[in-house]
């Protein structure tokens, strides 16, 4: 099988290191890929965002299967544009995609699905914002109504700060607050059968303590020793069918990775927001407890014959990322600066390795920060303990000008 993945981040390199491994993969390609894609894939200058420009690479390239990893794309219609050409995709239509692309649609979907959510209001004006967080009262959570890369939410006791970034937005959801932990569920799905993924938990903060700005996301990891029993079979029966099925009954139907961000609140499991791909940084411990050769996962969802697929196999071990940033991150990263220690990073034993994210090469070869977001350093253990170990061990051997990370990724869970 020969496979393109659409997009340049630690997401798209998780991809590509898993596919990478799958004998059934005979050639890999990405783009526009980064620094440490390239190593395991042939990575190819591409507008991303442009449909016309990705088929026609696909095309060229005579691709049995494309992969395309960020939410832009997938919401510009770029897999319509691939499917369209008659090469299967994993990736939903542009339309099925405003899963993602409008928090209004999707809250209409849920309510359509009888999905349990956060009650919200959709505002268009500062003086509707303004009574919506008067009639939830803090903490206040105010979302962009449209894609902001991860950064479009804002939860504040401040209702200041929660109006200020209502007013800048065109359009914005106002929720109740959900109070208890946060899950992250994938599931694949082809539009009809749903595949639920293992459970993680991401950090959303940028500093120790779950303490500053909303990032994109600062570490993760897998499984969760403390979920309840049953979450993923509660969760894929109250949540992920039905809101397949619904898509499906609307004429808009969902097919590649359904990702549920879930509160469990003292009243029950409640949807915080619905993403329409892989989450990043979740992919990367989500994948790296995955036995299952991934190629025929991410073709049978592109083929409608998930139901034919056998179970997923998992590692019964642990995983631990951790995101290192560029200076300034999240408000005003800095780039171009040279990276040390990444070959000293990855460990003979593959139970380390680093993802990049941000990064390019220079004139000479040389990993240069290209981004906010620059590394993923991901570890696997027996347990979280050992997998959190091997992450920060191999974390300190990196060096990074102004770089930050978090040092308390897992360490609750792993008590």
């Amino acid at each position: 099988m020969k496979v393109l993945v659409i997009g340049g981040g630690a997401r798209e390199h998780a991809l590509c290191r898993s596919l990478s491994q799958d004998p059934a993969v005979t050639e890999l390609h990405c783009a526009p890929g980064n620094a440490g894609i390239a190593q395991v894939a042939t990575v190819h200058p591409v507008d991303q965002l442009d449909g016309a420009a990705v088929a026609a690479l696909a095309r060229l390239l005579t691709a049995d299967l494309v992969v395309v990893g960020p939410e832009a794309p997938l919401v510009a219609g770029v897999a319509d544009a691939v499917r369209a050409i008659g090469i299967p995709v994993f990736g939903p239509s542009g339309q099925a995609a405003q899963l993602e692309g409008s928090k209004a649609f999707a809250k209409d979907v849920m309510a359509g699905a009888n999905v349990p959510t956060a009650r919200s209001y959709v505002c268009t004006t500062v003086a509707e914002a303004a009574e919506a967080l008067d009639a939830f009262g803090a903490p206040y959570v105010v979302k962009d109504d449209g894609l902001a890369a991860g950064k479009g939410v804002v939860v504040t006791s401040d209702r200041a700060e929660a109006l200020a970034h209502a007013a800048s937005c065109e359009r914005v959801v106002i929720e109740e607050y959900l109070d208890g932990p946060e899950v992250s569920l994938f599931a694949i799905t082809d539009g009809v059968t749903v595949l639920p993924l293992q459970p993680a938990q991401d950090f959303k903060r940028a500093l120790d303590g779950d303490e500053g700005p909303n990032t994109g996301g600062m570490g993760a990891y897998s499984p969760l020793p403390w979920a309840p029993e049953g979450l993923v079979e509660e969760v894929l029966e109250t949540v992920l069918q039905p809101t397949v099925d619904e898509l499906r009954r609307r004429g808009t139907p969902f097919s590649g990775l359904l990702y549920a961000g879930l509160a469990l609140t003292s009243r029950g499991t409640r949807v915080i927001e619905f993403n329409a791909r892989f989450g990043d940084p979740e992919t990367q411990v989500v994948l790296a407890r995955l036995r299952t050769p991934l190629a025929a996962v991410l073709h049978a969802s592109a083929t409608g014959t998930l139901e034919l697929l056998e179970p997923l196999r998992w590692d019964d071990g642990a995983a631990v990322t951790v995101v290192i940033a560029s200076e300034g991150y999240p408000a005003d990263p800095r780039t171009g600066d040279p990276i040390e220690g990444l070959a000293e990073a990855d460990a003979a034993d593959g139970t380390a390795y680093v993802l990049h994210a941000g990064t390019r090469l220079d004139g000479t070869g040389q990993v240069l920060s290209a981004g906010g977001r620059v590394l993923s350093v991901t570890a696997t253990g027996t347990d979280l303990a050992e997998a959190r170990g091997r992450a920060y061990d191999a974390l300190a051997l990196i060096s990074l000008k102004g770089g930050q990370h978090r040092t308390d990724i897992a360490l609750k869970a792993a008590g």
